[in-house]
């Protein structure tokens, strides 16, 4: 952009990190907008950069300037590459919304860039993140209730080093969610622990819950005397 004008379109990188830090910022504060933006931004990745015969994306959209060459960047540089933040956030928000478009996208990409990660796999961690959580699906953990009382359950789960889960904290008053997140709200908070469709039963015990994460509760975290 210059003078305020943008006289390119946007390119792979910078609709896939900005989908992956929404999905972030959808775990720090809940907000049924950046939702919709995701769904958004998702959409034009499927729709402007995919290669939907041979899988992966192109680092540059399908109505940009003509080049020689459209490279589909799968390896790690300085930054993580294009294809594996987009593989690796649309299998999460496949999670998040239940939109297995987003899931088979990242499958389509993952299988393109198999024989190349397993050649050489120091050169696509970012890939292997993905394939990681394709093959063991991230844990998505969703809060209901009343908003205020959320906030404790929130704070003892934002202490907790949990890699392999997505934590959402959806208090009350919040409308239009996806089948997926959409958990029944009572006076108290609970807690829904899931991997893909399936979800055990509401948890309405913070001790309990921080166990089932296999993560430290208050009363195992305390000095022994």
């Amino acid at each position: 952009a210059k003078d305020g004008r943008a006289h390119l379109n946007a390119y792979l990188d910078d609709y896939a990190f900005l989908l992956a830090a929404s999905i972030e910022l959808l775990q720090a504060q809940f907000d049924p907008a950046v939702l919709a933006f995701a769904n958004e931004l998702a959409l034009v990745l499927l729709d402007q950069f995919e290669d939907s015969e041979s899988g992966g994306f192109f680092f540059t959209s399908h109505d940009h300037e003509h080049l020689i060459h459209r490279d589909k960047p799968g390896h790690d540089n300085a930054t993580p590459s294009g294809n594996g933040v987009a593989a690796f956030a649309l299998n999460r928000l496949a999670f998040l919304t239940g939109e297995m478009r987003y899931a088979r996208a990242a499958e389509r990409a993952l299988s393109l860039f198999y024989p190349a990660m397993e050649a050489n796999p120091g050169a696509f961690s970012t890939l292997l993140m993905a394939l990681e959580e394709q093959l063991q699906p991230t844990r998505t953990v969703i809060l209901r209730g009343p908003a205020r009382a959320l906030a404790p359950w929130s704070e003892a789960l934002a202490r907790q080093h949990l890699p392999h889960a997505m934590v959402l904290a959806i208090g009350d008053g919040v409308d239009g969610l996806p089948e997926t997140l959409a958990k029944p709200i009572s006076g108290a908070p609970q807690a829904w622990i899931c991997e893909g469709a399936t979800c055990l039963a509401p948890i309405s015990d913070l001790d309990q819950l921080l166990l089932s994460l296999g993560a430290k509760t208050a009363e195992s975290s305390a000095p022994v005397n």
